[in-house]
């Protein structure tokens, strides 16, 4: 069964072979070829798993399960698309498949900083203190949407996206993508406004 070390968190990586040569490698079950792709878009993989996880080994947790999933779904990549917005689709759509499916025992849990194992050493205790207090916020927020409106927000507003973009990698249309975040925001307002006298 193929496991990858999510713990790292920066690879080098070995550009002198094409990528649609690894591709195609680890189409044809070289599980070299696949680890060499993985450490590729290891960041960005755990980069947006990062909006979803709560914890550190949640996010560990989530990370591989998106990288197995990749992997078993090589056989369905045509390269229709490049092989980038293949793997970024599949990890959208697998975030949010982790949402619908963890939603109710994850609600009392706490949003982990994204930006958590990149941080300066030096960055001061009150910026790090305003980020801990935005994300927790943001969080009970966020933690109040259905799983679609939740990913609509995630993908628009928090990885600024566009609605073009957002569509391609949820596989709505992109009348669905608008609708749907305009209600979100306005559900988000109604939140934050029934809230913010605890917050």
């Amino acid at each position: 069964m193929f496991y990858y070390d999510t713990n790292r968190t920066s690879y080098q990586v070995d550009t002198a072979i094409p990528e649609s040569e690894w591709v195609k490698r680890a189409k044809n079950g070289d599980e070299d070829a696949f680890v060499h792709l993985a450490k590729q878009y290891h960041t960005k993989i755990w980069n947006t798993a990062s909006r979803y996880a709560r914890s550190r080994p949640e996010l560990e947790d989530l990370t591989q399960d998106l990288l197995l999933k990749i992997w078993k779904g090589l056989p369905t990549y045509r390269a229709k698309a490049p092989f980038e917005h293949w793997v970024m689709t599949l990890t959208v759509r697998g975030c949010y498949d982790f949402l619908r499916k963890n939603r109710k025992r994850r609600e009392s849990e706490q949003l982990l900083d994204p930006t958590a194992h990149f941080q300066a050493v030096d960055a001061s205790t009150a910026q790090i203190h305003a980020q801990a207090e935005a994300s927790e916020i943001v969080a009970l927020l966020l933690d109040q949407l259905e799983a679609k409106d939740r990913t609509i927000i995630t993908l628009l507003d928090l990885e600024e996206r566009s609605i073009r973009e957002a569509a391609e990698l949820t596989g709505w249309s992109e009348s669905n993508v608008k609708v749907r975040a305009h209600r979100a925001r306005k559900k988000l307002k109604l939140i934050y406004e029934e809230l913010k006298p605890e917050l």
